[in-house]
């Protein structure tokens, strides 16, 4: 006998899984009119549902913007918040169900002894015997009670929302009098009014507050405040010992980043940030090394390349004087100005500590030196000059620009400011600058546009690149815009 095919068999096999039930299933359900005409209706009230759905998404948006950005107030929220919700839902609800169940037991004492006025007066009727009623229930009971004869009770005033004590006097006095009456709960703070109609009279009873009602809104407020300070002071001081070693961690990799030392910096706080910290600290010392075997390495090469010029220059000196000397001799100075400049754009200066630097006297020095050239170069600087930086690697920085620019203008003026924590130098010219296309590829190494215009004197093109490399290693930044003179403005940004 032959067995039957397993239900599962040719799954394997590539194209098998359209031949399954299920696959089919669903796709002929899929494709049936009434899922289409579904699709038709969804996308008929999308645009009402999204209509529908902008105000939320609006108050959304603005809620996100007027969250607090910084981890240490989110996470104080993040603790805060639930508690401080889930604390108040408890304390309200149980609260408010003690705070009912006293009032209706308050409220039914105080019924009963104006029931039992009640039934003394109509049992025993006469002035005389009021008079003693009203005197025993002010003595004995610490009720105010009045006959009025003749008096209709007042129309039923509009009852309070949300008033525990007027409902459970109401379902009281009908329980248990089960006459005519008014109540006015709200009319004097401190006392409860009843009326109640006895025949061809009226009695007045007039009980204090406290009588018949029980609500300690005080105590929940307090307790409610006194309990958030307490989690609020417990929360502060418990992530403010977290978050600054993160803090420390985020200044540490600042200072790196701009060159500066790093002092007193170890790894602490919770296990993933010590963590952190350590990764940092061997990244910092790898890079250090890489940056020393570099440095190391660059000096081998310049030396053993400035020996070969020398013995090249001094090989020319012993030749006699003729054309082709004087142009190898320009050869070689410019491949000694290359060589320079390729070794100064791989170094970085890298070297070179940060301290504090008058940056005023340093855009002078810059203009001077640059029109003893014969370039007419001004310079200016407006808010506190002393500024911590590399001196060194800052004024190779502007002094590229400073080039660049006088290669191409006759006019160039050096503008410096420090305000809010920055350092902006602008070096404006009147050439005929950069088209907008070309101004972030021109940062790149050896890019040379059809003017040079950012080669630098060693004619290797790396003038913006050396310049913008300075900047980002202070942590700014260099920007090529229109210059108010007409032509070219190269901005240099770095915090400060």
């Amino acid at each position: 006998m032959d067995k039957p095919p397993h239900p599962f068999h040719g799954i394997g096999r590539i194209g098998s899984w359209s031949d399954w039930p299920l696959v089919a299933l669903v796709r002929r359900l899929a494709r049936s009119p009434s899922v289409n005409a579904a699709r038709r209706g969804f996308r008929r009230i999308q645009p009402a549902i999204d209509m529908a759905l902008a105000p939320w998404r609006f108050v959304g948006r603005r809620f996100g913007q007027a969250m607090p950005k910084g981890l240490y107030a989110r996470a104080l929220i993040i603790i805060i918040a639930p508690i401080v919700i889930l604390q108040s839902v408890v304390a309200f609800v149980f609260m408010e169900r003690h705070w009912q169940t006293v009032t209706r037991r308050l409220s039914a004492a105080t019924v009963r002894d104006i029931a039992a006025i009640t039934d003394l007066i109509e049992t025993y009727p006469g002035a005389t015997n009021e008079q003693e009623i009203v005197r025993i229930a002010a003595q004995r009971l610490g009720l105010v009670v009045s006959i009025v004869p003749n008096e209709p009770l007042p129309p039923a005033a509009p009852k309070p929302f949300f008033s525990l004590l007027d409902s459970a006097l109401s379902n009281e006095i009908s329980q248990q009098i089960g006459k005519p009456f008014w109540i006015d709960t709200v009319g004097k703070s401190n006392l409860v009014e009843v009326r109640i109609q006895l025949g061809d009279k009226v009695m007045r009873v007039l009980a204090r507050r406290s009588q018949t009602y029980a609500s300690n809104s005080e105590i929940f407020i307090f307790w409610m405040v006194g309990t958030s300070l307490v989690l609020l002071v417990i929360a502060i001081a418990f992530l403010r010992n977290q978050i600054r070693p993160i803090q420390q961690l985020a200044d540490a990799a600042e200072s790196f980043g701009k060159g500066r030392p790093i002092e007193n910096f170890k790894p602490r706080g919770a296990r993933e940030v010590r963590r952190a910290g350590a990764t940092f600290i061997e990244m910092q010392d790898r890079i250090q090394r890489q940056m020393e075997q570099r440095t190391t390495m660059l000096a081998g090469v310049s030396h053993d390349l400035r020996t070969v010029l020398t013995r090249f220059r001094l090989q020319l000196a012993l030749l006699r004087e003729n054309d082709d000397v004087r142009a190898m001799r320009k050869d070689v100075d410019d491949m000694q100005r290359m060589l320079e400049g390729y070794l100064a754009f791989a170094r970085g200066d890298v070297d070179e500590p940060s301290r504090n630097a008058d940056v005023a006297a340093l855009l002078r020095e810059i203009a001077d030196n640059t029109r003893r050239l014969g370039h007419d170069v001004t310079s200016s600087f407006s808010g506190d000059p002393v500024v911590n930086l590399r001196p060194g690697e800052f004024k190779r920085c502007i002094m590229n620009l400073v080039t660049n620019a006088c290669r191409h203008g006759s006019t160039v003026t050096v503008t410096g400011l420090h305000a809010d924590g920055w350092l902006t130098v602008h070096v404006d010219d009147d050439g005929p600058g950069i088209a907008e296309a070309q101004r972030e590829v021109v940062f790149r190494p050896f890019y040379r546009l059809d003017e040079a215009r950012n080669l630098d004197e060693s004619g290797t093109g790396l003038g913006l690149s050396i310049a913008r490399d300075i900047a980002r290693a202070h942590g700014g930044d260099v920007e090529l815009t229109d210059s108010p003179l007409g032509g070219l403005r190269a901005s240099v940004s770095i915090p400060a």
